[in-house]
Parts: structure tokens; sequence; C-alpha cells
């Protein structure tokens, strides 16, 4: 459901139509204009439109920031996902031998039981 929206973003009103709910969209401009301001009163006699793009310049450095994050998080959890499937692999194999062991361990004491046996007859 597109939901109308007015915010108001250094004294400009703005319309928009979204899907995200009226108070996330007046957070989100409250939150862009008080970057723009900060900039604005920096004392460096910055215009709107100067600190508009220097905004959307930081907030783009952090996004593609946020993007490398979550790309090398996305890695190392695969790496973490392949690493526990090989281990898993590994116990298989390490279970396996362990039964054939018992196995053998019991034989070679049946043998032993056996060579006993013939000992004592």
């Amino acid at each position: 459901m597109q939901n109308d929206v007015k915010v108001i973003i250094c004294g400009k009103e703005y319309k928009l139509k979204t899907a995200e709910a009226p108070n996330y969209v007046f957070s989100l401009a409250r939150a862009l204009e008080a970057k723009i301001s900060g900039i604005m009163n920096s004392g460096s006699g910055t215009s709107p439109y100067t600190a508009s793009i220097m905004v959307a310049l930081s907030l783009l450095d952090d996004l593609n920031k946020a993007n490398q994050t979550l790309d090398n998080v996305r890695a190392q959890t695969k790496e973490y996902v392949n690493e526990a499937g090989r281990t898993r692999i590994e116990r298989d194999a390490a279970l396996k031998e362990i039964e054939e062991l018992k196995a053998k361990i019991v034989q070679l004491e049946n043998v032993s039981k056996i060579r006993a046996l013939s000992e004592d007859i």
C-alpha cells in the first residue's frame, strides 16, 4: 500500500508516495535536515544545495562501506559454512574409522581367546 507523505526539508515541502510508514519517512526527513543544517551551520557559508550534495556523498560513502562490510560478512559466513561441512565430513570419516577399529579390537580379542583356549587344551 502506498502512503502519501509530506515532509519539509530546509523549508521546502516534498510530497512523497512510499510503501514505508509515514513516521519512518518523517524521521528520515528530520535526520536529513539535521545533517544538512549541521553542514550549513558549520560557518562555511554553504548553501542548502551544496550541503545536500555533501550529505548525499557522505551517505553514499556510508552505504558503500556498509555494503563492503556486508559482503565481507557474507564471504566469511560462507567460509565458516564450508569449513563446517569439511569438518563434518572429517568427523564422519573419523567415526567410521573408530567403528572399524572397534571391530578389529573385538576380532583380535576373539583370536586371542581362541589361542588361549587352544593352549589350554
